[in-house]
């Protein structure tokens, strides 16, 4: 019998729609291997067995099977959307053990093009840093388990680079879809604001936070996303090839990108140069206050998360971060910080259509216990691994990672594309290239 577990969500939803394998089949593989695997990782806060096989049996009776795009996929979400019938614990002692009375409209539009829920994945409490560990357990980086597997949707990531899930839903305020695909060898798109549904928390962290895919390929992620923005993202192969700038300066001051992650980008540059691109090096004019910029709407955000939740319930390093946050959410609520940096970069992308920057400055953190640890030392530490992801969602604008090489240690390294408002497609068309000619495994070896 072919094992589905593994295989592209394309591949899997082909096959549902032409009844050459059951819905139920393709679920019963992916629960197995989950089974098998997560006990190592940590990937999910809760497994849903017994509902997911009965959605499975739902999908492969409906009269419009044929027309699903993810006709009986497996899908994980992360624990910070609602899933109906199931709790939202957002990776925290604090929050209802109510269950949910409905589903997030990105859930409900993933199980109406046909996915199967089969669990959601663990979290940092309440989405805040860039690894995933928690009340919950900690979550380990399915190609170097000693490693986090990034954060915050790093649940999410670790299940699909673990091949317990062809794709899972995700989302990102500072990088939280960005810094676990990189960890994880994983391709995902942050959406412009606006192109997919948020409803993340308690508002959006001002607007910054977008729901959007991880998958093992470009045309996974290409898919999910048309699902999830409920409009087709189009290949655009005929398009004329846009100009890219090409950076390895981190924004912040002081902050180092690796050797690793820079030679990434240098050759990704002279890859899309022998694609016909045109490509030159070019530095985004960052301000010099960008770090304090990011810092006031990250523990903004977080204040606003953390209203009306029992303070001693909450990790130290949270309490800390919401109580810093508290003094600045008025002042981030204007958004005039955020406006005044889209126009301090909007010439850049003026000039150049696209950017490709690493994804991240060094490997990911050790997968220990962080949320016991200090506040500012979570802090300093998600700054020198993720500062390249900051500034867009400040913007607002697309932002794309993509596999790109190895580690010394054999994991993976990736590169990170930015686009103007609505470039997701060109964003996407850029990673498929990439993807072409550097192929990247798609599940790790944990067999």
């Amino acid at each position: 019998m072919t094992d589905w577990a593994g295989r592209s969500a394309v591949e899997i939803a082909a096959a549902v729609r032409e009844r050459r394998v059951t819905a139920r089949a393709v679920v019963t593989a992916h629960l197995a291997r989950i089974e098998r695997l997560d006990g190592r990782i940590g990937a999910f806060r809760t497994v849903r067995a017994r509902a997911a096989l009965e959605e499975a049996d739902a999908v492969g009776a409906r009269p419009d099977l044929a027309g699903l795009p993810l006709a009986g996929v497996p899908v994980a979400v992360k624990d910070n959307l609602a899933v109906r019938g199931e709790t939202t614990r957002n990776g925290s002692a604090a929050t209802s053990e109510l269950p949910q009375t409905r589903d997030h409209v990105t859930v409900a539009r993933l199980r109406a093009a046909g996915a199967v829920v089969v669990g959601l994945t663990n979290v940092p409490e309440l989405c805040v840093f860039g690894t995933t560990e928690g009340v919950h357990g900690i979550t380990r980086n399915p190609w170097d388990t000693s490693r986090t597997a990034g954060g915050s949707s790093g649940g999410s990531a670790a299940a699909v680079a673990a091949g317990m899930v062809p794709l899972a839903l995700g989302n990102d305020g500072m990088g939280s879809l960005r810094i676990p695909a990189a960890a994880c060898g994983l391709v995902t798109v942050k959406p412009g604001h606006r192109v997919v549904p948020a409803g993340i928390g308690n508002g959006d962290w001002f607007g910054m936070s977008e729901n959007g895919p991880l998958a093992t390929t470009v045309a996974d992620a290409r898919l999910m996303l048309s699902v999830l923005a409920d409009t087709e993202v189009p290949s655009a192969a005929a398009r004329s090839a846009p100009s890219v700038a090409a950076s390895v300066r981190a924004p912040l001051r002081g902050t180092t990108v690796g050797l690793p992650y820079a030679t990434a980008v240098r050759e990704a540059a002279r890859l899309l140069a022998q694609e016909g691109h045109r490509v030159r090096r070019a530095d985004p004019p960052y301000p010099a206050s960008i770090g304090f910029t990011a810092l006031r709407h990250w523990s903004a955000g977080t204040a606003m998360d953390a209203v009306g939740l029992d303070p001693r319930r909450l990790a130290r390093r949270t309490r800390v971060q919401a109580a810093v946050g508290r003094r600045f959410v008025e002042g981030v609520r204007t958004g005039d910080a955020r406006e005044r940096l889209r126009d301090r970069l909007a010439p850049f992308f003026a000039e150049h259509d696209v950017l490709l920057c690493p994804a991240l400055a060094r490997r990911p953190p050790r997968a220990v216990s962080w949320h016991e640890r200090g506040w500012l030392r979570n802090v300093a530490v998600n700054g020198a691994c993720s500062p390249m992801t900051g500034p867009w969602n400040l913007t607002g604008w697309p932002a794309a990672v993509v596999p790109f090489g190895t580690l010394p240690s054999g994991a993976p390294c990736a590169v990170q594309l930015v686009g103007r408002p609505g470039a997701e497609a060109v964003l996407l068309d850029l990673a498929e290239r990439i993807e072409r000619r550097r192929p990247w495994p798609r599940t790790a070896p944990l067999d």
